[in-house]
C-alpha cells in the first residue's frame, strides 16, 4: 500500500494523512474498534461528527490502510498493518524512491544525516553494510 502523498512540512504521522485520518489510525493502532469508539476517543480532544468520522474510516478502507468485520448492525475496524509495519513500508518505498530518483546524492545526503545520528544509529548501520557487501 503505497501513500500517494507525502507532506515535508508536517511530522509523524500527518506526512502521511490527514489530521483526521491520522487521530483514527494512531486511535486504531491500540486495538480493533467501531466507529462509535473511535468518535468517542476524538471527543475527548474536540467535538467530532459521526458521520464525518464513519466517512473518513471507509475512505482509509478503500484505501487499504483499515479492513472492516461487520457484527451485527456494528462494523469494527482495524489497521491492516500495525504502526511498525506501516512505517517501515513507507520508509523503506521512500528510500528507494530518493535512491532511484536521485542516486549518489541522495545516498551522500543520508551519511551526512549521520552527523547528527547517535552511536547505536551509527553502529547498526554499519552492521547492515558488512551483511549487505557479504550476500553480494
Amino acid at each position: 500500500m503505497k501513500i500517494q502523498s507525502f507532506k515535508f512540512n508536517e511530522r509523524g504521522l500527518n506526512r502521511f494523512f490527514g489530521p483526521l485520518e491520522a487521530k483514527i489510525m494512531d486511535i486504531l493502532w491500540s486495538g480493533e474498534k467501531s466507529i462509535k469508539d473511535v468518535q468517542q476517543e476524538l471527543e475527548k480532544e474536540k467535538a467530532t461528527n459521526f458521520n464525518t468520522v464513519m466517512t473518513v474510516m471507509n475512505r482509509l478502507v478503500e484505501k487499504g490502510m483499515l479492513t472492516k468485520r461487520p457484527e451485527g448492525r456494528t462494523s469494527f475496524f482495524r489497521p491492516v498493518l500495525t504502526r511498525e509495519e506501516f512505517l517501515n513500508t513507507q520508509s523503506k518505498e521512500m528510500t528507494q524512491e530518493l535512491v532511484d530518483e536521485f542516486g549518489s546524492v541522495a545516498v551522500s545526503h543520508m551519511i551526512e544525516a549521520l552527523d547528527e545520528a547517535d552511536e547505536a544509529l551509527v553502529a547498526q548501520l554499519e552492521q547492515k553494510i558488512k551483511e549487505w557487501k557479504k550476500d553480494r
